[in-house]
């Protein structure tokens, strides 16, 4: 026990660089409580005291603003940033490494008594405020952008980003957890610079065009019409 909670805060020092101190993280980290809470909650859901298991994580909750329902399973060295909004189902299944932000959902989109929540494969990152939904899996080393609404399998070592998610890059096989998910690319973003430089082109071929077929520009778009009628009438 006494490894797996070193294991635990060295986790938490290596995810946070804010993380000063063991004593620091016992006393104001979050997401720490609600996960030992939660490993208290998840032994008792297994062994049939499902209402101590309800109680328990419905106490995390009032604590730490994380709800993590008792029959989720986490793996080893999970770090919860911040956590207050965080909401993970009963049936999701986070493997080891993985980091979570605040307003992260692991929800489930089904009513039946079925494996309806994701699984978070190791080593995964979640940005603030995504929604992973529905019995789908995120595959080893992947990151889900901040706001990201996914509702379907990702690659493992994959960039997924938007709503709905998309894939928008994926990677050779890199074995560590990358903090870097603010640099993560925006396809909307790119695809209107494409845009903004195709235009940009066209209007200096138009002026081109314009210039040598000594057509002015005119505040009234009537006259550059009879120009260009009578330019292609020669």
């Amino acid at each position: 026990m006494f490894n797996n909670l070193r294991d635990e805060i060295k986790a938490v020092k290596e995810k946070d660089p804010a993380a000063r101190s063991t004593l620091e993280i016992f006393l104001c980290y979050p997401g720490f409580y609600a996960l030992l809470m939660h490993r208290v909650s998840h032994w008792l859901w297994n062994h049939s005291l499902k209402l101590l298991a309800r109680m328990n994580s419905n106490l995390a909750r009032f604590i730490t603003g994380i709800e993590i329902h008792p029959g989720a399973t986490f793996g080893k060295r999970v770090f919860i940033d911040h956590g207050m909004g965080v909401v993970v189902g009963e049936t999701a299944i986070v493997g080891d490494d993985v980091l979570i932000y605040q307003g992260v959902i692991l929800g489930g989109t089904s009513t039946e008594k079925t494996k309806r929540h994701p699984t978070i494969d190791k080593g995964v990152i979640i940005g603030a405020g995504a929604k992973v939904m529905g019995n789908i899996t995120i595959g080893e080393y992947s990151k889900i952008g901040t706001g990201a609404v996914v509702l379907k399998d990702v690659p493992s070592h994959s960039t997924c980003v938007g709503v709905p998610g998309r894939i928008v890059k994926r990677k050779g096989e890199i074995k560590k957890v990358d903090l870097d998910h603010n640099k993560l690319p925006d396809p909307v973003a790119d695809a209107i610079r494409t845009l903004e430089k195709h235009l940009q082109k066209t209007d200096k071929h138009i002026q081109i065009l314009y210039d040598k077929n000594e057509i002015c520009i005119a505040d009234d778009i009537r006259d550059e019409q009879k120009d260009l009628e009578d330019l292609f009438k020669k």
